[in-house]
C-alpha cells in the first residue's frame, strides 16, 4: 500500500502558515526597498524612483542601478540559500542548534581557499579561482561527512552525521591553521574571505544560479520524506520512505545551497541557525511551509543586515558577517529561552 508522504503533517503553526509566508513576502519587499534606498551615499525616495523609472546616468542612478541592485540580488540569493540550508541541516540532524557549518561546509571551503593561495603565481588568488575553490571545498567536505557518517551499519543517522561533521571540521580547521601559520599570503586571503560580505564578487551570481536552482529543487523534493523522518525513522519506513535516499537528496541540496552561499559571501555565522527557528515559530514544523519560509526570511535577514552595515559605518561599511554575529548572538539567546521555538 502506498502512502502519500507529502500529506504527513507536523504540529500546527503558532500562527497561520499562509499568514506567515505572506508576512515573509512583505518583509522581503520592504527589505529590498531599503537595500536600494540606503547606502554609503544618502538617496531620497524621488531619486530611487527616478533611477528605476527614468534613469539618465546621474550619480544616484549609477549608485542604485549598478552598485546597489546587483548587491541586493546577491543578498537575496545568499539569504535564501543559507535559510534553506539551515532548515535542512536542522531537519536531517534533528539538532536545533545545527547549521551548515556543522557538516564541515565552512571549514572545507576555508581549506580549499587557503590551499589555492599556495599555488604558483596568482593562479589561486583571483575572484573566480577563489570562488571555484570555495565551492569545491564545501561540496567535497559535505560529501566526506556523508560518506563517513554512512559507514556505520545503520547508515547515515543524525548522530553519525554530527560526529562525522565535527571530525571533518576539526581536521580541516587544523590543516588551515597549519597553512596560515606558514604562509602570509594564505593568512591574508583567509582573513579577507572570513569577514563575510554580499558585495558582488566579479559577477559570480549568474554562474552559480544553476546550482542554486538545483539545490532549491532538491530541497522541495525532500519536503515529503523530511516530514516523514520528523516522525522517526521507523515510522518513515512504514510510510514507504527510503531513509537512505531521503538523506542523500536532502544533504545534496544542503551541500549545493551552502556551497553557493559560501562562494558568494563567505561564511555567515548565525544566519542558517536563526532563520529556521524564527520560521518554525511562524509557520509550524511542517516542511511544506518551512522550506519556502526559510527562503523568504533568510533573504530578508541578509538584506536587512547588509543595509544596516552600510548605514552604521557610512561612508564605509560593516561586513554583513559582522552585523549578523552582533545581532544574532543575543537573538539566539532569546530564542533558546523559548523552548517552544527551538524544539524539533
Amino acid at each position: 500500500m502506498s502512502v502519500n508522504i507529502s500529506a504527513v503533517r507536523a504540529p500546527r503553526a503558532v500562527k497561520g502558515p499562509a499568514a506567515g509566508l505572506l508576512l515573509g513576502v512583505l518583509v522581503v519587499a520592504a527589505a529590498l526597498a531599503l537595500s536600494l534606498a540606503f547606502g554609503g551615499r544618502p538617496t531620497s525616495f524621488g531619486e530611487l524612483l527616478h533611477a528605476i523609472a527614468t534613469p539618465d546616468g546621474s550619480v544616484a542612478d549609477i549608485a542604485i542601478r549598478e552598485l546597489r541592485w546587483p548587491r541586493t540580488l546577491n543578498a537575496l540569493a545568499v539569504g535564501a540559500c543559507v535559510g534553506v540550508a539551515g532548515c535542512l541541516a536542522q531537519g536531517h540532524t534533528r539538532n536545533p542548534i545545527a547549521d551548515p557549518g556543522l557538516l564541515g561546509i565552512y571549514p572545507g571551503a576555508a581549506l580549499a581557499i587557503v590551499a589555492g593561495s599556495l599555488l604558483p603565481g596568482a593562479a589561486g588568488t583571483g575572484t573566480y579561482a577563489q570562488a571555484g575553490f570555495a565551492f569545491l571545498g564545501a561540496v567535497i567536505a559535505c560529501a566526506l561527512v556523508v560518506t563517513v557518517g554512512s559507514a556505520s551499519r545503520h547508515g547515515a543517522t543524525p548522530l553519525t552525521l554530527v560526529l562525522a561533521g565535527a571530525a571533518v571540521s576539526a581536521l580541516a580547521g587544523g590543516i588551515v591553521s597549519l597553512i596560515v601559520l606558514s604562509s602570509d599570503a594564505a593568512l591574508d586571503t583567509l582573513r579577507f574571505w572570513q569577514l563575510g560580505s554580499v558585495a558582488v564578487r566579479g559577477g559570480l551570481l549568474p554562474q552559480l544560479l544553476p546550482f542554486i536552482v538545483l539545490g532549491l529543487v532538491l530541497a522541495v523534493a525532500n519536503i515529503g520524506p523530511l516530514n516523514a523522518l520528523a516522525l522517526g525513522e521507523d515510522t518513515a519506513r512504514s510510510l514507504g520512505v527510503s531513509v537512505g535516499r531521503a538523506r542523500i537528496v536532502g544533504l545534496a541540496a544542503l551541500a549545493v545551497l551552502a556551497a553557493a552561499s559560501v562562494t558568494l559571501a563567505g561564511p555567515l555565522a548565525f544566519a542558517g541557525l536563526l532563520v529556521p527557528h524564527a520560521v518554525r515559530g511562524l509557520v509550524g514544523a511542517d516542511y511544506r511551509w518551512q522550506i519556502p519560509g526559510c527562503a523568504l526570511f533568510g533573504a530578508a535577514l541578509m538584506l536587512l543586515a547588509d543595509t544596516a552595515g552600510r548605514v552604521i559605518a557610512r561612508p564605509g561599511e560593516l561586513p554583513v558577517g559582522v552585523v549578523l554575529a552582533v545581532v544574532g548572538a543575543p537573538f539566539f539567546i532569546y530564542l533558546a529561552r523559548r523552548r517552544r521555538l527551538v524544539s524539533l
